[in-house]
């Protein structure tokens, strides 16, 4: 039986149109090749089977397939990749924000450019020597050169305490004003992505490029904490769509709906109470319900900025030296220089400038040298009142202070939550301010080398997902030379098909021609 008229024709066609956009698809990937968040694109192809029967069918009749069926467009993409790379951008994201951090309070602290509180140090120690000699002990100007290095160390110590506040106010800010509304607006932009996704393939469209943007959205929204992505698959429309779902769980186990298809949540950030400042999540399943999840993040940009500013370790009990535990060391460094050395004096040397109470310590905030001193009434007394004949009893109570200052062990305190001490450093008073410096340097080192390693790791999994998912120009030029070929064949096909219907219609049977 002589196969359809038209069926080998249909066969060709079918043929044509695949290879056509087939060359399509290659030619859009190479076009795309350095579009950022660009998926590789490919056209599914399936055999069609032969369906049907007719009379003349017999059990030695060949069915033959009917040509080739193009069932989609699709991306090429592994979901696994995508999970590994947005764990690990979570966790580039807290140690990026932890390291930026510690670097500004490095800036701080760091002296080795500038003259700052070390200089200001060792030229009151250079002062009180002065002070401390037989020569100069009853000299006032003397007096006043120690109460003039003292007011330079104390304007340096404000400096420093003030640019520690600024670092805070401008952390916060950058919450408000960035982090947050960023993070808000991802969330919005992909619930308006979904929206439009599943209208386009209700219509028969993929919406690939859609979707490219969505995952972009998704890896940024993934640096700031840590998010689980499920897809599910609705076909009550006739087509099927797909359904998104993002979600977060904190450390306590709960599970917060970030977005379900076109329902959103949002974030909201507190810090009308100062330090510690609140982040609350509300779950976009439930809009009347907020989450305080401030303490609850494992990763991400947010956890190491709520981290470092709520944060001060020994003096809170956490686990992170944030922004206040150095406030809270140099405050604790300040608090035994002015109060050591006011009990030397007996007069007080230095007075607190927001008229706290003596029960409270001194800070970097509110140290002032006493108005006393300033006036005249009160000077460093040099005696330590022991008498005698000796010559240096005249400044022995002056060598005390030096020795409190730069050689005598101290003993730093601070009122635990259950009102107990709490030590946080033993040595002198001037290793104390050293200490600042090298737990900073420790703690910036820890935190580039741990961002380091987060960032290879990221960058392996990138080339992994680049290696499936990006475009390959060798590979694309391949695809357009063998897809141009089976264009050809096709197209020899049909006159091939062209060739044996004038044979068959024409030539067969004239007899005597």
């Amino acid at each position: 039986m002589i196969r359809s008229t038209f069926g080998g024709f249909t066969m060709a066609q079918q043929a044509l149109n695949a290879n056509q956009r087939a060359i399509d698809v290659a030619g859009q990937n190479l076009s795309n090749i350095n579009t950022p968040g660009y998926t590789r694109q490919r056209l599914d192809l399936a055999s069609i089977s032969p369906v049907g029967a007719s009379y003349s069918s017999s059990v030695f009749d060949c069915k033959v397939g009917q040509g080739v069926m193009m069932k989609g467009i699709t991306q090429i993409r592994d979901p696994f990749l995508d999970i590994q790379y947005r764990n690990q951008i979570t966790k580039v994201g807290t140690a990026d924000a932890t390291d930026e951090i510690l670097s500004r309070i490095g800036e701080i602290f760091d002296e080795t450019d500038s003259a700052a509180v070390r200089e200001a140090f060792n030229d009151v120690i250079s002062q009180l020597k002065n002070l401390a000699t037989p020569q100069n002990a009853g000299e006032s100007s003397t007096d006043r050169l120690v109460r003039s290095s003292f007011e330079t160390l104390i304007n340096a110590i404000h400096e420093k305490a003030n640019a520690l506040d600024d670092l805070e106010a401008e952390m916060i800010k950058k919450m408000e004003d960035s982090i947050l509304p960023n993070i808000n607006s991802c969330l919005e932009q992909i619930k308006n992505l979904n929206e439009e996704i599943k209208n386009s393939q209700i219509l028969g469209n993929p919406a690939l490029e859609l979707q490219d943007t969505r995952n972009q959205l998704l890896d940024d929204l993934a640096t700031y904490l840590p998010i689980k992505v499920t897809y599910k698959t609705d076909t009550s429309s006739g087509e099927k769509v797909d359904l998104l779902e993002v979600t977060f769980k904190d450390s306590a186990g709960a599970t917060h709906t970030l977005i379900s298809d076109t329902k959103v949540g949002k974030f909201s950030f507190d810090s009308t109470g100062g330090i510690p400042v609140s982040l609350e999540v509300t779950d976009a399943l439930n809009p009347a319900a907020t989450t305080d999840i401030t303490n609850l993040i494992q990763n991400g940009v947010l956890k190491g900025n709520l981290d470092m500013l709520n944060k001060a370790e020994i003096f809170d009990g956490t686990d992170t030296k944030g922004i206040g535990y150095y406030r809270g060391m140099f405050d604790a460094f300040v608090d035994k220089m002015a109060t050591v050395l006011n009990d030397l004096n007996g007069d007080p040397l230095f007075e607190k400038s927001d008229g706290s109470g003596a029960g409270q310590p001194f800070t970097a905030s509110n140290i002032k040298v006493s108005d006393g001193w300033m006036n005249g009434t009160v000077s460093i007394k040099k005696s330590d009142g022991t008498g005698g004949t000796d010559p240096s009893t005249a400044y022995a109570n002056v060598q005390l202070m030096i020795n409190a200052l730069i050689s005598d062990k101290q003993i730093f305190k601070i009122k635990g939550a259950d009102g107990g001490d709490i030590t946080v450093f033993q040595g002198t008073i001037q290793n104390c301010f050293d200490n600042i410096q090298d737990v900073q340097a420790i703690e910036r080192k820890a935190s580039s080398s741990i961002l380091k390693n987060h960032l290879t790791v990221l960058n392996q999994i990138a080339d992994s997902k680049d290696a499936v998912s990006g475009v390959n120009m060798d590979e694309e030029v391949m695809d357009l030379m063998r897809y141009h070929q089976s264009y050809n064949a096709a197209s020899r096909l049909m006159t091939t098909l062209d060739e044996m219907l004038d044979k068959l219609i024409n030539d067969t049977g004239v007899v005597g021609r």
